[in-house]
């Protein structure tokens, strides 16, 4: 890993927010050279993603390379101390292609619902006025 390592997260999901906090904390904590971007602050073009496309599943950016899903998960968990194990299980073959479906097909979906439900919801106030 490098210095070019970056999560790109939703700051807005408390799920996520949470999460991540977590990761954040044990990298600060252990010195990993982990790099976190919001995607409600900052700006995403030099990933190549819109918000919107980055509120759709979770993404690292690493050496160039950018991640998503599960390939994302299994980079953030490689890099977090304490986590490599994770990282290990969850890549054997059969487990990945399972959690692969799980979060694609239910998780992501599920969370990016509720960001465009707290996006509408936002936005209705604003609209009105």
């Amino acid at each position: 890993m490098s210095e070019d390592t970056t999560v790109i997260y939703n700051g807005a999901c408390p799920i996520c927010s949470r999460e991540i906090a977590h990761y954040r904390g044990r990298a600060e904590k252990h010195g990993a050279p982990l790099r976190f971007a919001d995607l409600n602050e900052g700006d995403l073009e030099g990933f190549g993603l819109t918000p919107d496309d980055a509120a759709r599943r979770l993404y690292v950016a690493e050496n160039g390379r950018l991640l998503a899903g599960t390939d994302a998960f299994l980079a953030l968990w490689r890099y977090t101390p304490g986590y490599g194990w994770l990282a290990r299980i969850v890549g054997l073959p059969g487990i990945r292609q399972t959690a692969s479906f799980v979060y694609e097909r239910a998780l992501a979906p599920l969370l990016y619902a509720a960001h465009r439900r707290r996006q509408a919801r936002l936005a209705g106030p604003a609209a009105k006025g």
